[in-house]
């Protein structure tokens, strides 16, 4: 793949195979940082899976960078009263299922109470290729609505390693201050490391790296208990 000449330009400005702590890390991607926009800082990390393994979970951030979600929540009586109060943005059931049928997708992530899954999955097609498909693993199918969507709102994300093994996630803005970058950073590969199968042999996470939007990808030390 080409890249421009400010990527370049930043590229040089570093040691692609040295490992630093959460920390400098950040504060490196912040300086090699180049586009007119506030750019994602975004995480990748490259887990040892076998091949039909997955590593999948959820979890909260301790600092939010996002716009606020827009919640959508299949349920019916008391529990779509609970939606509402819990501050979802669209409830509904049978309704809601035939808008998104006819194309309708104004929403961000849907929740779904066990008991409307049956109706729920039927939209399988439209949903599940979007990543919007409520799923038990992703804690957006419960009763809990209340608990749910206050994670929601608070900025709970979903991270899922890919066919190679690689997590990707956002895990803040360049505008924002390093330690807040840092401290996400922290907890999302500490959040992986929990989910190491108990049949992996050697180093589960092999390697991490952040880098800005356009910017190169910066090395972390494994042990971020540093920094």
């Amino acid at each position: 793949m080409k890249r421009g000449k400010k990527y370049q330009e930043a590229l040089a400005k570093i040691d692609r195979q040295q490992r630093h702590v959460p920390l400098e890390a950040i504060r490196l991607v912040k300086q090699l940082s180049f586009a007119k926009f506030d750019e994602t800082v975004e995480l990748s990390m490259n887990l040892n899976l076998k091949k039909s393994a997955t590593v999948r979970d959820t979890l909260v951030l301790p600092h939010q960078f996002s716009a606020e979600k827009k919640i959508l929540v299949f349920a019916k009586g008391e529990k779509a009263d609970e939606a509402r109060e819990a501050g979802a943005t669209h409830v509904g059931d049978d309704d809601l299922i035939e808008k998104i049928r006819e194309g309708w997708l104004d929403f961000d992530v849907a929740v779904a109470t066990p008991d409307m899954m049956k109706d729920v999955g039927r939209l399988g097609p439209i949903l599940g290729r979007r990543g919007l498909m409520p799923n038990p693993k992703t804690q957006t199918v419960t009763f809990d609505l209340t608990a749910a969507i206050a994670e929601l709102k608070q900025g709970r994300v979903e991270f899922r390693s890919d066919k190679t093994g690689v997590v990707h996630l956002a895990v803040g803005r360049v505008s924002m201050e390093p330690e807040q970058i840092a401290e996400n950073v922290r907890a999302v590969v500490s959040e992986v490391e929990k989910r190491r199968p108990a049949d992996t042999k050697g180093e589960f996470v092999q390697t991490v790296a952040v880098s800005s939007t356009m910017g190169p990808g910066v090395k972390i030390a494994v042990d971020t208990e540093q920094g």
